[in-house]
Parts: C-alpha cells; sequence; structure tokens
C-alpha cells in the first residue's frame, strides 16, 4: 500500500486548505482510513476516520471544521480543512488499515502511512 500526500502550504488564519492522499497498491473501498497530524516538537494527533462504509469520526479539535472524505473510484482520501487556525499547523500525514476500529484516536496507530504534506497558518 502506497500512500501519496499533496495540497498542503501556508495559509493565514480563517483560510482554508483542502488535503489529498492517492492511495495504490489496495481497493480503497476495503479499508480503513485517516489522517493525523504532528506539531512541531508534539506528539502526533489523530484527526479525522472514515470507515469503509462511509461512517467518519474526528477528533473534538476539529470537529466542524474539517471534514474526510473518499472517492473509492479515484483511490483517493480527502481532507478539506476550514477556519483554520495556527494551532493546526504541522505535518499532515494520510493511513490506512485493514482493519479498525476506525476512530481519531486509532488513526495514528495504522500501519500504513504516507510521507505527509505541511500545512503552515499563520496569524
Amino acid at each position: 500500500v502506497q500512500l501519496v500526500e499533496s495540497g498542503g502550504g501556508s495559509v493565514q488564519a480563517g483560510g482554508s486548505l483542502r488535503l489529498s492522499c492517492a492511495a495504490s497498491g489496495y481497493t480503497g473501498s476495503t479499508y480503513y482510513m485517516g489522517w493525523f497530524r504532528q506539531a512541531p516538537g508534539k506528539g502526533r494527533e489523530g484527526v479525522a476516520c472514515i470507515d469503509s462504509d462511509g461512517s467518519t469520526d474526528y477528533a473534538d479539535s476539529v470537529k466542524g471544521r474539517f471534514s474526510i472524505s473518499k472517492d473509492n473510484a479515484k483511490n483517493t482520501l480527502y481532507l478539506q480543512m476550514n477556519s483554520l487556525s495556527p494551532e493546526d499547523t504541522g505535518m499532515y500525514y494520510c493511513a490506512a488499515d485493514r482493519r479498525g476500529p476506525c476512530g481519531s484516536w486509532t488513526v495514528v496507530d495504522f500501519p500504513y502511512r504516507g510521507q505527509g504534506t505541511h500545512v503552515t497558518v499563520s496569524s
């Protein structure tokens, strides 16, 4: 399983970004997929997860601002991030697993991960 993230960049507080994760080497519809992030000097934090049937779970810190989705036909995972704040700055990673559970607290342990894409939010 290969995962390649894109879409990171620099944005001002209040702005939006859309991250993408292109997956290959598996059938996306049968995997649990999600995003986690790591801020400078901090540990990994689960952000969101999407189940094989489309059910989603979000960390409290991003609920109402971030939205996870996937396009099974394109084998691509997305993370729409709105109302960004400097606290959202960090490296964002796409992750996948064949088994659940799928939750913002489990995605950090998914065995398949990409190289990450960096997000910087300035105040």
